[in-house]
């Protein structure tokens, strides 16, 4: 049966750059981004004295327009929601701006207030991280958005007029050096305009959310310096010195040499810096503890709010169930009714063994075992022969949330895995990432879930009942009451019974009751 679905795209005319995203929401409510583009503009570089912005600018960004709503018309979206941002806010030609971008465009566009635009970066971090209290800071080319959340709500927000573009501006940062005094003056300027909204001082030690290009490129900067081995910005963490660090390292250089920095992208050469030291000061401000980066930003705000029903975010834990029922939904390579069996059996198996004496596993391992279990044949969509490989390519590399990238893989072993040797191959490329432990983890809960998948080998969730129990002789019980006889399930769990005591110390055994 053919599926259907609804296609948006999403535009942020940024005062540096224009981003479009093109959605896709399927019936099954599944989501996922089928297309992206991004144009440097420097709309705020390019208002004049007056504040006016030129229409050769104007008509420059009407074809950037054009071009964005023939992509989202390729892929047969049904709307198209634009919204314009610092640089067209502080243009005092803006409603001329709007007007004729409108109409030689063929879109409407929506000028976003500086404290919606607060809300939306909050919204997009919300849906897509599980932490509970902390700054977001969003870095724009015209404006910096700064939010508080507690509690998982938010309680504060406000758009100051300054960001990347127009700060290197103001303070005749073109291509040269920038020195240790230009940057004092430039960080006291926004401090003293930071220092009106007390309450931004009044919560030190939280973590600082970033989202946008200036944090983003933070991040790639230190993960190409520390030959990072997982290619995922979001949920990633720079310690507060390494800011310190990368900017001092920069600001020396003139844009020529800074374009020629490992990980530093080129169009965001001349703006890095003046952007890295409005991260300083917000990070001062606020007395941060770290920064973590996120990659949804605005567009994943206003999509959210757009094309999916509103939803509860004041539970953290609704994060990776999203993402996990998301991912499920994507790709629908098996009935779920299999998966759900395996997932109720493999934490059947897991409260009774963790419960025993002597089974040392981390706090988070149930969380884990979870995900996994849910998500293990994923891989079948690609090839049922190798699909426990599949599974482990497509968690590492599809986006989905509430796990830390450490997490993730551990996750992805753990539902791929086929045995020790398979299970230490595939995370060996990852050894930085890992913790003490971390290998027997997935081991425990890899042949946990192998198990569970036996226990259902034929797929017809015919054990309706299972009581785990350990005998005497090391011996697993597992009583299973069945609609029918299990010949292929105790071939299967007989089959597993020399590798899991190996691991578990305990030989299982399936008998029906």
């Amino acid at each position: 049966m053919k599926k259907h679905s609804q296609v948006t795209g999403m535009i942020d005319i940024g005062s540096n750059t224009v981003r479009l995203a093109v959605y896709q929401v399927m019936d099954n409510g599944a989501y996922r981004v089928i297309d992206q583009g991004r144009w440097s503009a420097r709309l705020s570089q390019k208002l004049n004295g007056d504040g006016i912005l030129p229409l050769d600018a104007v008509s420059e960004l009407v074809e950037v327009l054009r071009h964005f709503r023939r992509i989202c018309r390729m892929h047969g979206a049904t709307r198209i929601r634009a919204v314009a941002t610092a640089a067209i806010r502080q243009a005092a030609n803006r409603r001329e701006v709007l007007e004729r971008l409108g109409r030689k465009a063929g879109l409407n566009i929506e000028l976003l207030p500086g404290e919606d635009e607060a809300r939306l970066g909050c919204v997009a971090m919300l849906r897509t991280m599980d932490v509970q209290d902390g700054f977001l800071v969003d870095i724009g080319g015209g404006s910096t958005e700064v939010s508080l959340i507690l509690g998982r709500k938010l309680v504060n927000a406000v758009s100051f007029p300054f960001g990347c573009v127009n700060t290197a501006l103001r303070h005749s940062l073109g291509g040269g050096a920038v020195s240790a005094a230009q940057i004092e003056r430039l960080q006291a300027d926004i401090q003293a305009t930071m220092r009106e909204q007390a309450w931004i001082a009044e919560h030190p030690g939280l973590p600082l959310i970033g989202l946008g290009g200036t944090t983003r490129a933070l991040a790639k900067l230190c993960q190409r310096a520390d030959n990072y081995p997982y290619a995922n910005l979001h949920g990633y963490e720079v310690p507060v010195k390494k800011l310190s660090d990368k900017l001092n390292a920069l600001a020396p250089l003139n844009v020529d040499k800074r374009r020629k920095v490992p990980g530093l992208s080129k169009d965001r050469a001349d703006v890095i810096v003046p952007g890295l030291a409005i991260l300083q000061s917000v990070t001062r401000m606020t007395s941060a503890s770290r920064i973590v980066i996120c990659g949804a930003g605005l567009r994943d705000g206003i999509f959210f709010e757009t094309c999916l029903p509103r939803t509860d975010v004041s539970d953290a834990s609704m994060v990776l169930e999203e993402s996990i029922r998301n991912l499920a939904a994507l790709y629908p390579s098996v009935p779920q009714e299999h998966p759900l069996q395996v997932n109720k059996l493999a934490l059947t198996l897991f409260d009774r063994l963790a419960s025993s004496g002597g089974q040392s596993l981390p706090s988070r391992a149930r969380a884990w075992l979870d995900a996994a279990s849910r998500l293990f044949k994923i891989g079948a969509i690609i090839d049922v022969n190798d699909f426990s490989d599949h599974t482990f390519y497509l968690l590492t590399h599809a986006h989905w949330n509430g796990l830390t990238h450490r997490e993730i893989l551990l996750t992805a072993a753990i539902a791929s895995y086929r045995g020790t040797s398979p299970a230490r191959k595939k995370l060996s490329a990852y050894r930085q990432l890992l913790q003490n432990g971390d290998y027997e983890a997935v081991f425990k809960l890899g042949s946990l879930l192998q198990l569970a998948a036996a226990l259902d080998r034929s797929e017809s969730q015919a054990v309706t009942s299972l009581h785990v129990s350990v005998a005497r002789g090391n011996k697993l019980k597992l009583a299973a009451t069945a609609r029918h006889p299990l010949p292929v399930e105790r071939t299967e769990v007989d089959s597993l019974a020399k590798e899991f005591r190996k691991i578990w110390r305990l030989t299982p055994r399936l008998t029906v009751v």
